[in-house]
């Protein structure tokens, strides 16, 4: 079998006039003469000239959209609009056939509800092939950024006896018989009787065990998979998605958010580098989708926000301050905000925070310093007793991306908040150990990946940013 050259690089170097050999699935086929051949390497497809004296017709009647197959023959510059270069070929083997009548994706506009149904085949389409090359070059962009910086790359575990969050929306994980369950004489489940012996979930992040690599290694990342059992069926929420945490040691909120920011600005500078024509793609995708809206309901241009968040420092300020700016706010006294800002304290919702990103600052935000109430144990108590040292990032069109903290180091502060949050410090007391032997201050934070790659391609439903998405009622693939 021939080697086959990607068409991405084909496009790049152009050798014109040269035998080369390209494998891929048909998108079309026009007048029993044009295949625009697709391998995934690129957005673009390769036009292939077929002389059609040299085929049967047995062979042009197998030649359907998504029919696999390998074309030889010179590359020639093209005379046609839309592509510079195709190929005249001199041999076609077909490796797979697509049987047109059943085949789902024609050579039409399909809805993203019927593509998510047709998940096994949505890969194949322009847009989701743009989804996931970006997807692909975001998560190098990460490695690379911690790489470059000397963090280490540490793998936390999936399966947890810890809650890391305190939510209790985990997954449980089990060996037991479930027509059978062990109980004890109180009658309770007798977990001991069970696989690890003790009661076990899918982690809802791997920030506790980052942090003990961090006190030792120095600074570490992680980026794996994470469970919430939250049953929401939102554009926003999927059951299983990948985090980014990465945990600093020796550090305070504000190294923390350069962290943050550097890294954000780095990766999304990556993807407009690399990815300029998946991008140019999914941007004019969301400009027609936007056609039809209201001026005041219209996504702003996909590539102006990118270059907004990579091109802008990023305003500071603390939870307070942005809690007077929105209670003074049009918007709030007018009683057009769903969720109205009256009394501190009030956890702020995706309507505040874009407010501030898009409206009053028009560039990314950084807010730190929120109430202690509405945020997680681990987070550092500030001295005035009624915060903590968090810092949330915002962006345009989807409000928090990044959340995270300076982590509590001083031992005795850091077990009155477990006990006042019901958290068991008996069963923590590998994490308690760190405060122990050799604290220091330390900071992380947490990416959601899928966020990340919604906010960066556009799209509006985070289900379209995973290869297989989970989500309550479904776990197709």
């Amino acid at each position: 079998m021939n080697k086959k050259t990607s068409i991405s690089i084909l496009l790049k170097s152009k050798p014109e006039g040269q035998t080369v050999t390209v494998k891929g699935w048909v998108r079309t086929f026009r007048n029993n003469q044009f295949i625009a051949l697709n391998d995934g390497s690129i957005i673009t497809s390769m036009q292939i000239v077929v002389d059609r004296e040299l085929l049967s017709e047995d062979v042009l009647k197998r030649i359907t959209p998504g029919t696999a197959l390998i074309a030889t023959g010179k590359l020639i510059e093209s005379q046609g609009r839309g592509q510079t270069m195709e190929l005249v070929a001199e041999e076609i083997l077909i490796t797979g056939d697509s049987n047109p009548e059943t085949y789902p994706l024609q050579p039409k506009r399909h809805s993203l509800e019927f593509l998510r149904k047709n998940g096994h085949l949505r890969f194949r389409t322009n847009t989701f092939g743009a989804i996931f090359r970006i997807r692909h070059h975001l998560a190098f962009a990460i490695h690379k950024f911690f790489n470059d910086r000397g963090f280490f790359y540490l793998n936390t575990p999936i399966v947890t006896g810890s809650d890391a969050e305190g939510a209790g929306e985990m997954f449980a994980v089990t060996a037991m018989d479930l027509g059978a369950i062990p109980r004890t004489e109180e009658g309770e489940i007798d977990y001991k009787q069970d696989f690890f012996g003790k009661e076990t979930n899918l982690t809802v992040s791997g920030q506790l065990e980052a942090e003990l690599g961090a006190l030792a290694l120095g600074n570490v990342y992680t980026f794996g998979p994470t469970f919430r059992a939250e049953n929401s069926n939102t554009t926003r929420h999927l059951a299983e998605f990948w985090m980014i945490e990465p945990e600093i040691a020796f550090a305070d909120l504000k190294d923390d958010m350069d962290l943050a920011e550097n890294m954000l600005q780095y990766v999304i500078g990556y993807v407009l580098e690399k990815c300029d024509k998946d991008l140019a793609f999914l941007a004019e995708r969301l400009e027609n989708e936007d056609k039809n809206k209201p001026q005041a309901e219209r996504a702003q241009p996909l590539l102006e926000k990118l270059k907004f968040v990579v091109e802008n420092e990023f305003e500071r300020l603390t939870y307070t301050e942005a809690f007077n700016i929105l209670r003074n706010s049009k918007p709030n006294k007018k009683g057009k905000f769903a969720y109205p800002i009256d009394e501190w304290g009030v956890d702020l919702q995706s309507e505040h925070e874009r407010y501030l990103v898009e409206k009053k600052f028009k560039k990314p935000v950084i807010l730190t310093d929120y109430p202690k109430d509405i945020k997680a144990f681990y987070m550092r108590m500030n001295d005035d007793g009624k915060t903590v040292a968090a810092m949330d990032i915002l962006v345009p069109g989807i409000g928090e991306l990044i959340g995270g903290s300076q982590r509590e180091e001083r031992l005795d502060v850091l077990h009155a908040r477990m006990k006042e949050m019901n958290i068991p410090t008996d069963e923590m007391q590998w994490y308690l150990d760190t405060r122990v032997y050799g604290t220091c201050p330390h900071a992380g934070f947490g990416l959601g990946f899928e966020r990340l790659v919604l906010f960066v391609t556009g799209m509006s439903n985070i289900r379209d940013v995973i290869p297989f998405p989970r989500y309550p009622g479904s776990a197709e693939f």
